[in-house]
């Protein structure tokens, strides 16, 4: 009995470490900064970048809406590059307004690739910034006004509230909306406000064009994360601005979710074991809590994977009480029971702070489903010997 109260104890004081740091997260995240003062008059010009493959049925539209935005329309380009297409996207985008760039050779192997090809032909082009939105994202008007204005207060990498505008297409599109409204909060706006580095999640970001000039894109599975870490190790953190959003596409099928999952599971998984060990030196070295901030997300286990941990632990030690009488302490199940109660109010603790709707929290509610999907595909993308692969997510396509 001693030896499994120990044990329990331990386990509990190792999961303690990442419920402690996401609850520091959430605390930090109550505070909404102010929205930034538009500039009467801004002068940043701007390349919006397009990332694009078979696209045809969205990019008309989504060219049409940036085209519309609120800004003076000598002042921004936008740049397309249509990624080994078969389909209509190339002339559709021309049609619409924008400079296309027609990439057909090397392999395709996803959008790190086709916008690092694009940048190699853009940036040196007479432009302050560059914004990357996927090939869906529907704008809201007041977009680059808003980056324009971070960029004169001095940030240099600003990453823009992604917002999922088809909840009404299914179980998961509507999971994904509120799961998205809840990693807003906490993981982009809560490390705003702590001072640490916001997520890069690939969709309505803005660099400061040297940025790019620098580092580049890079290329990978999950080449936005990898990105992320070596703008830390750069010394510049990504900022947030929820004022500016830009409204993309969930997957609408749990088979293009699966796959666009694995992906991210095993391209993170890549880019953790190439970068963590220098950003936990980096974050020794120079005291710095955005670099530990970045090292311990390669580390710590995600969300999902520790609420079925939690669980199981707890259900192993009450059946065991139930079956063979207390074989660890009762305070120490209750702590167990505290820890998952805490798991399942966090993600409603978001809601509430986001002010979100009735659908959210009913959806939210079925997030255990979920929790035991992701776990197990974590699990099969970790140890499978199989490549994973870039897989096209269809948009604005026949449900």
């Amino acid at each position: 009995m001693v030896i499994v109260t120990v044990v329990s104890f331990l386990a509990l004081l190792v999961v303690i470490l990442p419920i402690g740091y996401w609850l520091v997260l959430a605390v930090a995240a109550l505070r909404v900064p102010d929205r930034p003062v538009l500039l009467p008059q801004p002068s940043t010009r701007f390349v919006i970048a397009i990332p694009a493959h078979d696209e045809d049925s969205v990019i008309a539209a989504t060219v049409s809406r940036l085209r519309g935005l609120n800004y003076p329309a000598d002042l921004f380009a936008i740049h397309i590059v249509a990624d080994h297409c078969s389909d209509n996207t190339a002339t559709l985008a021309r049609q619409a307004g924008a400079i296309v760039h027609e990439r057909n050779e090397g392999p395709r192997t996803g959008k790190g690739a086709a916008l690092a090809w694009l940048f190699e032909r853009v940036l040196d082009i007479n432009c302050d910034a560059v914004v990357v939105f996927d090939s869906d994202t529907q704008v809201e008007a007041d977009f680059l006004q808003l980056m324009a204005a971070r960029l004169t207060q001095g940030a240099q990498v600003i990453q823009g509230q992604h917002v999922i505008r088809n909840p009404d297409d299914g179980w998961f599109p509507a999971l994904t909306w509120a799961m998205f409204l809840i990693d807003n909060r906490f993981q982009n706006l809560g490390r705003a406000n702590l001072g640490w580095s916001a997520k890069h999640m690939g969709d309505s970001i803005c660099f400061r064009a040297d940025i790019l000039r620098r580092l580049g894109w890079g290329e990978g599975l999950t080449e936005d994360y990898q990105l992320r870490q070596r703008l830390l190790l750069a010394g510049i953190k990504i900022s947030y601005e929820p004022s500016a959003k830009g409204h993309g596409e969930a997957p609408r099928t749990w088979t293009q979710a699966r796959a666009q999952r694995a992906r991210w599971l095993r391209g993170t998984q890549m880019a953790s074991q190439q970068l963590a060990s220098q950003l936990w030196a980096e974050a020794i070295r120079r005291r710095d809590p955005a670099l530990l901030d970045g090292a311990l997300q390669a580390y710590l286990p995600s969300f999902s994977t520790l609420t079925v941990v939690c669980f199981i632990v707890l259900v192993i030690q009450i059946l065991l009480a139930w079956l063979v009488g207390p074989i660890v302490s009762a305070a120490l199940i209750y702590a167990w029971a505290g820890v998952c109660v805490a798991l399942f109010v966090y993600p409603l603790f978001g809601l509430a702070l986001e002010r979100a709707p009735a659908k959210a929290y009913l959806v939210i509610l079925t997030g255990p489903l979920f929790v035991i999907w992701r776990t197990a595909l974590a699990i099969t993308s970790r140890y499978s010997r199989r490549p994973a692969v870039w897989v096209r997510t269809a948009h604005g396509e026949p449900k």
